[in-house]
Formats: C-alpha cells, structure tokens, sequence
C-alpha cells in the first residue's frame, strides 16, 4: 500500500505513535526518533527483558525502525538532518517554539527538502488562546465536556475519564487520514505542505457528531447529550449468569424483543402503546427488559436473538477479549515471538484489502537502527 513512503516520525507516548502504527501497518518505512532513553511510553508496563519493552510498545511501535538521537548535540541534529533530506512526511509532536530552537520547524525543514509533508501534532490549535498549552489525554476529555457524560447516564455528579486514551487515539486516527490525504495531494500535484493535527479539536468534533444534539440549533430547543446515550437504563442486562448487550434499536426490533421476552401483553399498556411512546418511554422499556433477561443464560439469550437477528452479545471480561472465538478464527491476535522479549500478542491491522496485506516485523528496542540509518550507536 504505502510501501516506498518514508515517514519520520518524532512523536511520542499515543497520539503520534498511533498514527504512525497505522502508516507502517500500511507498508510505509516509519523511522521512529526518540531519545537515548526511548520515548516515555515505552516504559508503561513491565518489560520481559529489555529496558523500554515495555508490554505497549510491542505493537504501538510494531514494523517501525528505532533511530535513538540527543537532538541538543551537533551529531544529533546532523544524523536527523539526513534522514529527513530522504524523508515524504516529517511528524512530530514537539511543541512550536521548541521545535524551532531545535532547527526543525517547518521553514527549516522545507529548506533540507522542499516537497516534505510536515505535521505537526498539538494539543490545541495554534490559531487559539489554548495554543501554547500542553495537553494529554485526561485533559482533553475534561475540556471537550467528556468527563461530565458518566454523570449524565448515572447521576453521580462527579465528572470522571472514561478509561481508555480515547482522545489520543482518536486524534491519531485523524492523523493517519491527514497523512494519507498529504500524500495523495502531493502524488497528484508534487507539493508537500504543512498539516496540523490539533487533539483538541478532533476529539471534540469526534464527540459533537452525536452530543452537539439540541445545541446544533440556533437557539437551541434541546440540551447538548444524545439522550438514547446518556440514559441511565441503557446499559448491559442481567442474565442468569452474567450481563449481556441487547440493542433494540427500531420500534419492530422493540416489538420483537417483547415477544420474545413473553411479555407482549405490554404494548397493551398506554405508555407502551404506540411507536411514539415507546420512544418517549425507553427508560421504562428498558426497565422491563431487564426484569426478564435473568430468565435465561447469555448462551440462550445470545442463541434466540441472533436467530431473530437481533442484535445482541454477552458481556465480556478484558480479561477474556483474547478467547474470543471470532477474533481467533480472523487472526487480529497473533502469537508471534519476538527477538528480544519472547512470545507475546501482536496486533494485525483491522483493516482488509483485496489487493494483499502487510506483514509488519516486530518492535525496535531503543536505537536498534542507529548503525544502519547512519547514525552512531546509542551510549
């Protein structure tokens, strides 16, 4: 797919790394630079054997190849020069000025190769107040109002992260699409550019496509919150040995779910009468719902409404993703061993093409390319 693109990458933690995962996925040569003692995310979670292999880096940083610098000394600065002289895409996520006196910004980079695609991962974009404000993920969901969804469905008031770097990622997907929409301008017109990937920004316009809601109109004549998302009752159902996810989103799929519940007598009642209001009484759906699920199993449950194309599936543990028998039998985990830290999961990239796939090599310990990229080895 992108093989033949060289991407350097000066990007750190989640945001950058993610997206740069995806372009090497793609088949593209990702040079990750970091610092002699690795980029800081390498060191989350416990290494088997090597100090920076740590457990996320094994696939967040798959198919990449390590070139360990001290950007402050002249030989640092000289070894990235070259690997940018050869370079399509420059990204890195250092923040403006210090980017600047390093003697990499955009102008700079420009002047070592003309046509380079140069993004710039932000916090907030350089055009607002926020601009020179740093930013990571907790911060984020704090400031695009993600923290304050929990108390919505829930009503404990305490605004809480949801528990996952959900703005790092989602930014860095908005990343990878903006390198890959850079490169397809310069294959047809032969010109980089310059491309700033804001997480503030992104993850905001991720969460308003739903949650804008009512504050989409001017006035408003709802509140912000879509409110089948926020409502208090719409979560997993209980069962006779776990919980399971039952999704009746059509008002046929509705009347099913009562049939098949044995509890069709409800669309006699006057709140559950007509399509309207069910509609205006889905908590109270829901609540009924629930009474009748611990009647059966996920098994049975998960049988019947698969049969009536419902649709449904069984709560799983974290801990249990790995068992699951449908991501075994499509291969996104893959047991594979690794040079230096053993055998461990890797993760294939989600995405099919007809035309072939990319096999991504493993991980790079810190600077294990120096030597072949040109650069001295890592004291």
């Amino acid at each position: 797919m992108l093989e033949g693109i060289r991407i350097v990458d000066l990007t750190s933690v989640v945001f950058g790394p993610y997206a740069t995962e995806i372009m090497a996925d793609l088949g593209a040569d990702v040079i990750k630079v970091e610092g002699l003692t690795g980029d800081q995310f390498r060191h989350a979670g416990q290494p088997r054997n090597t100090p920076g292999m740590g457990p996320c880096t094994l696939n967040l940083n798959k198919g990449k190849r390590s070139l360990a610098l001290d950007l402050k000394t002249a030989a640092g600065k000289a070894a990235l020069h070259a690997q940018l002289a050869e370079a399509d895409v420059f990204i890195h996520n250092v923040r403006g000025l210090a980017i600047e006196r390093l003697g990499f910004g955009y102008d700079a980079v420009r002047a070592i190769r003309p046509d380079i695609i140069y993004v710039h991962c932000v916090g907030f974009g350089s055009d607002g107040p926020y601009a020179d404000l740093q930013a990571y993920d907790d911060v984020i969901q704090a400031a695009t109002g993600t923290t304050t969804l929990l108390p919505r469905a829930d009503g404990n008031p305490a605004p809480r992260y949801f528990p996952s770097l959900i703005a790092d990622k989602v930014a860095g997907l908005h990343g990878a699409y903006a390198i890959l929409a850079a490169i397809v301008h310069k294959l047809r017109f032969g010109t980089g550019q310059f491309v700033e990937v804001p997480m503030f920004e992104t993850f905001t316009h991720f969460m308003a496509q739903e949650h804008l809601f009512g504050a989409t109109l001017i006035p408003p004549q709802e509140p912000a919150g879509y409110p089948r998302q926020i409502d208090r009752f719409r979560q997993p159902f209980p069962t006779a040995d776990g919980h399971i996810s039952l999704v009746p989103y059509t008002d046929a799929a509705m009347l099913k779910v009562f049939a098949l519940l044995g509890a069709d007598h409800l669309v006699d009642e006057e709140r559950f009468a007509t399509p309207r209001a069910r509609a205006a009484n889905i908590s109270q759906v829901y609540a009924e719902i629930a009474k009748r699920t611990p009647m059966r199993t996920n098994a049975e449950w998960s049988a019947l409404f698969a049969h009536n194309q419902i649709p449904a599936m069984p709560v799983r543990d974290l801990d249990d993703i790995t068992d699951d028998p449908h991501l075994i039998e499509v291969g996104l985990f893959q047991q594979r061993t690794h040079p230096t830290e053993g055998d461990y999961l890797h993760l294939r990239a989600p995405v099919k093409f007809s035309a072939g796939t990319i096999e991504t090599g493993p991980a790079p310990t810190i600077g294990q390319d120096n030597i072949a990229l040109g650069a001295p080895a890592p004291s």
